[in-house]
């Protein structure tokens, strides 16, 4: 039963990732190239996805933990979402195709929590076996980025219509999951737990609050390369762009299997600090780029750095904060880092990146040619990664070892 367990979620996490990557890394370059939004107006947009992550505890801790089976509203969400899509890729304006995209994500974003859920909950060994299991969404994404990029997507509406299909399958796919019933049917959900903020006694701790300082500091930055990097390569005329950066995902796997053992010999400090430093070493790859002869090795290796830059700083991230939590508010700390980091940062961090994108565009640049000041776009989130990095060097501390 655990082998066919496994498969399912397998399947599952494939299937969920694969929408995603249909569309997340392509928006960039159809709202640049085909829609021609504005630099601000393609951030507002990548930033549809924090107001998803927002939305998300309210609907997984109001609705989901106490009215349904998690099963269940996984399948209506992945329904619903297909829908939502449907209408994103007709809209042509940004008036219309923001705020459905804002609608799309609060439906998907809720389906990552609520399938750690499902994991978590039946898996004998989720310690030893949800890993294995979740290097299937890295395979989903590259499976999303290649196949609009066969299907011709990459600046058109179709890559909407592909994930629409896909949500599809994942909304009928769902139901066949195990019965996962509410975990607080008739309790009392407080505000305050579904956002995490029982957790903020843990700010008490001078490295605690340092720590969720400097995650939110790095968000400025790290935003830049999801909102920036498909409109630089579709402008320098990168072909099979998305494919190529799909190697963001096998780096993504590789470090994530690395992770333990540098955990085990360096620390969170030093561990957290190489994942900083390596988004500041991505963007001056990138930055450097513009004018390079080298300028493809540049491109390829600030990719390949991605593995390093996310499991380093966000998934060690985690770890650290739910060494640093107790049993009572294990989850509400990691509803707040998740707030942090993939709502409030990443609101900020994406409106950011399309601000910057704006302000450097080459008014009366040739066709063909590059249309931003791309060596100064990379080097603003490089320089911030630094002064991040600075200060977390500076004033975190490693946790003190748990006494056995």
């Amino acid at each position: 039963m655990q082998t066919q367990l496994k498969i399912k979620l397998a399947v599952f996490m494939f299937l969920q990732y694969f929408i995603w990557g249909s569309w997340y890394v392509s928006m960039g370059p159809y709202l640049a190239t085909t829609l021609e939004f504005t630099g601000g107006q393609i951030g507002a947009a990548y930033g549809a996805f924090a107001w998803g992550a927002i939305v998300s505890p309210f609907l997984v801790g109001l609705i989901a933990d106490r009215y349904f089976a998690a099963q269940k509203i996984l399948g209506v969400l992945g329904l619903l979402g297909a829908g939502a899509l449907v209408l994103v890729a007709k809209a042509a304006t940004f008036g219309s195709f923001y705020p459905l995209l804002i609608v799309y994500c609060a439906l998907y974003v809720p389906t990552l929590a609520l399938g750690n859920a499902i994991a978590f909950h039946h898996l004998a060994d989720a310690k030893k076996d949800f890993p294995i299991v979740k290097i299937f969404s890295a395979v989903g994404w590259i499976a999303g980025l290649v196949t609009v990029n066969a299907i011709g997507g990459t600046v058109s509406n179709t890559q909407f219509f592909a994930a629409a299909g896909l949500s599809v399958i994942f909304g009928l796919f769902a139901f066949s999951l195990p019965h996962t019933p509410p975990k607080k049917t008739g309790a009392d959900v407080s505000l305050s737990e579904i956002l995490g903020l029982d957790a903020l006694a843990l700010l008490r701790k001078p490295s605690f609050a340092v720590f969720i300082v400097c995650m939110f500091l790095i968000c400025l930055p790290l935003y830049f390369y999801f909102v920036n990097l498909g409109i630089y390569l579709t402008q320098l005329g990168w072909e099979n762009m998305l494919v190529k950066t799909s190697l963001a995902q096998v780096s993504d796997v590789v470090f994530f299997l690395l992770l333990p053992f540098f955990l085990k010999r360096l620390g969170y400090k030093t561990t957290i600090t190489l994942g900083i430093a390596c988004w500041a070493a991505r963007y001056f790859l990138l930055s450097g780029s513009v004018e390079s002869a080298a300028q493809s090795a540049m491109i390829y290796a600030a990719i390949l750095l991605h593995g390093a830059c996310y499991d380093f700083l966000f998934i060690a991230g985690q770890l650290y904060v739910d060494d640093e939590a107790n049993e009572r508010i294990r989850g509400a700390a990691q509803g707040l880092i998740a707030i942090i980091l993939w709502g409030i940062g990443s609101l900020v961090g994406t409106w950011l990146a399309g601000e910057v994108m704006g302000r450097y565009l080459l008014e009366g640049a040739a066709e063909g040619a590059l249309q931003h000041n791309w060596s100064t776009i990379w080097s603003i989130p490089a320089w911030l990664a630094l002064g991040v990095m600075t200060v977390f060097v500076l004033f975190f501390k490693n946790p003190s070892p748990k006494k056995a």
